[in-house]
Formats: C-alpha cells, sequence, structure tokens
C-alpha cells in the first residue's frame, strides 16, 4: 500500500482558514506551533501582572501571594503590614507569623502578638508564640505561652506535646517522656500520642509499661503497626528473636510496611542473617525509593562483610537516584 498521501489530503485550498494562518506565519517568520506557545506565555503574563497590580485590600490575597515567594525579605514586606490591617483575623497574623518564622522570627513574633490580642482565647496562637519564642532563646516567653496555652485549653494535649518536643531537641529524654505522659493522660486518643509515649518509655528501660500502652492502642495503630511498634520495644529491650519474629508478622499483615521491611533487614543482620537482612532492605527500597535509608542499611552491610564491588554498585545506585543530595549519599554510603 501506498505511503503518499491521498490527492485529497495533499491538496488544500489556498483561501481556506487554515492556509491563510500557515501563509501570514511564514511572512512573519514565525511557526504555528512557537506562535501558540507565545500565546499561552502572554496570557500567563497578563494574569500574574493583574495579581500584582490589582487592588489588594484582603489579607487572603497577601497570603497567597506570599506563599508562592521564597525570599523571606519579599514575604516580609508583604506580610507585616497585615499587623495593622483591619481586615485581618488571628488566623491569618498567624498564618503570615508562620510564613516568617524561619526567615524573620521577629517579626513572626510581631504578627503573633497582634493575633493575641484579636483573638486572646486562641490556644493555636499560644502554641506558635511558644515555638517563635523557643527558636530564639527566649526561655521567659517560651513559658508564658505554653502555660497560657494550657490556661486555654486544660484538656488538649498540644501544649504538653510542644514542651516534650522541645525537651526531647535538648537531650532531655526524662523530660520529654514526663511531658508526654501528661499528654497521653489527657487525650489518650489522640493519634500518634500513644505510640509516641511508648517508644520513649522503651527508651527509659520501661520496656513492659510501653507494652501495655501499645496495647491499649491496638484498634487506633491495626495489628501490622501494632507488631511494628513492639518489635521496636524488644529490640531496645535486646531480645532480637522475637523482633524479628514481630516484624515478620507485620509484613505479612501488611506487605507494603515499609519500615516493617527495613526494621526486618536491621534485625536480621544483627541476628547474622545477611541473605535474610539483604532481601527485607531491597523490598523496602523498592516500596519507597524516595527514601534512601534502606539502601544505605545494605550498603553498611555489604561494606561490613567486606564486599566491595557491592558496595560501589550501591553507591552508584544511591548517586543516580538522589543527585541533589550527593553529600549525605557519601555519608550514607562510605567505599573505603
Amino acid at each position: 500500500m501506498s505511503n503518499e498521501p491521498r490527492a485529497e489530503e495533499a491538496w488544500e485550498d489556498p483561501g481556506s482558514p487554515r492556509a491563510e494562518n500557515q501563509d501570514r506565519a511564514r511572512r512573519f517568520g514565525m511557526d504555528p506551533g512557537v506562535r501558540k506557545v507565545l500565546l499561552v506565555c502572554l496570557a500567563a503574563l497578563v494574569l500574574h501582572l493583574l495579581v500584582l497590580l490589582l487592588p489588594r485590600n484582603m489579607p487572603e490575597q497577601e497570603l497567597a501571594i506570599a506563599r508562592a515567594i521564597p525570599d523571606s525579605a519579599k514575604r516580609v514586606a508583604l506580610l507585616k503590614p497585615l499587623k495593622e490591617h483591619p481586615k485581618a483575623t488571628g488566623a491569618d497574623l498567624r498564618e503570615a507569623a508562620e510564613l516568617l518564622r524561619e526567615g524573620s522570627p521577629m517579626d513572626a513574633y510581631e504578627l503573633t502578638k497582634e493575633s493575641e490580642r484579636r483573638e486572646p482565647g486562641s490556644v493555636e496562637t499560644q502554641l506558635l508564640m511558644a515555638r517563635i519564642c523557643h527558636g530564639q532563646r527566649m526561655n521567659r516567653c517560651e513559658e508564658e505561652a505554653l502555660r497560657k496555652a494550657e490556661e486555654v485549653a486544660p484538656g488538649d494535649g498540644r501544649s504538653a506535646l510542644l514542651r516534650a518536643d522541645f525537651r526531647e531537641a535538648e537531650g532531655d529524654l526524662a523530660g520529654a517522656l514526663k511531658s508526654v505522659e501528661e499528654a497521653y493522660h489527657k487525650e489518650p486518643g489522640r493519634k500518634g500520642v500513644g505510640v509516641r509515649y511508648a517508644r520513649l518509655l522503651s527508651a527509659a528501660h520501661q520496656g513492659e509499661a510501653a507494652l501495655e500502652v501499645l496495647r491499649t492502642q491496638g484498634v487506633n495503630l491495626g495489628k501490622a503497626r501494632l507488631w511494628l511498634e513492639e518489635g521496636l520495644v524488644r529490640v531496645d529491650q535486646g531480645r532480637l528473636e522475637e523482633a524479628r519474629q514481630l516484624f515478620s508478622r507485620a509484613v505479612e499483615a501488611d506487605p507494603k510496611l515499609v519500615m516493617g521491611y527495613y526494621h526486618l533487614g536491621v534485625t536480621a543482620f544483627r541476628l547474622g542473617d545477611i541473605q535474610g537482612a539483604e532481601d527485607a532492605l531491597r523490598m523496602a527500597d523498592r516500596l519507597d525509593m524516595t527514601d534512601m535509608k534502606a539502601l544505605s542499611a545494605l550498603c553498611e552491610i555489604q561494606r561490613s562483610t567486606g564486599r566491595t564491588d557491592a558496595v560501589t554498585a550501591t553507591r552508584m545506585d544511591l548517586e543516580r537516584r538522589f543527585p541533589e543530595r550527593l553529600d549525605a549519599v557519601r555519608t550514607a554510603c562510605i567505599t573505603r
């Protein structure tokens, strides 16, 4: 069969609209496809200019623009005036403060103070104030904000959890445990609180108490996640074979449980099962290829067993997949 176009397809009326458009494009030296792209770009530019040039009298507009701007100095110029804006709500001011917390913390502090003035009963404002003050090492301000949060919402565990974050970051395990225990007694059903309490108990060598807490979380966690957490407690206790059995049950119950395979692999290696460890870690990596944790552990196993070629191959795989994190790759997978 001939591949030549049929006569009616090859011939086109010179007066047709399509032919006129093509002829016009040729006269102006512009390909129709290029012209279409330029028109789209022009439309996008017009929309962008409209957003910037039209009168803006609503805080939501400033916040929407600030979210799209990574530069902190430009964000300050947009958001700092919201402190005097009559239409800005406490929530608007809190969001503005969050956007400035990293790049301009004292401006964030001022916006949060104004949010507190406009909504004096907001626990969210006090929690934000505590985070800002902690970041600036303003200890008295931090404690005052946490105290106010507890007064405003005595049954809310978030202030205790935030205090636990601060203590844990400082390496104060006992202080973190005390604060999480307080949050757990206030809100035992809050997502994540029971698991965090159990992990801190386990880290404090209170494994059996940790297991008791976990048993109350079965409905929230499901079987697979419960077995995973129980396995971590057994690891802390040095009961590795029990831990491996729990991790195995976890991945059988949920074949997509990435951390189940990861901990199964690490525990298998500690028990001397090199092949089992590698198989589990490769499965963890296949299930989540955005995280280098499993391959990093695999690299360490290969290095410790003297398989230089395998280490090099794993390192190359990590470099190929995480080109923007080469320093982390070199730290995680040492070839020498």
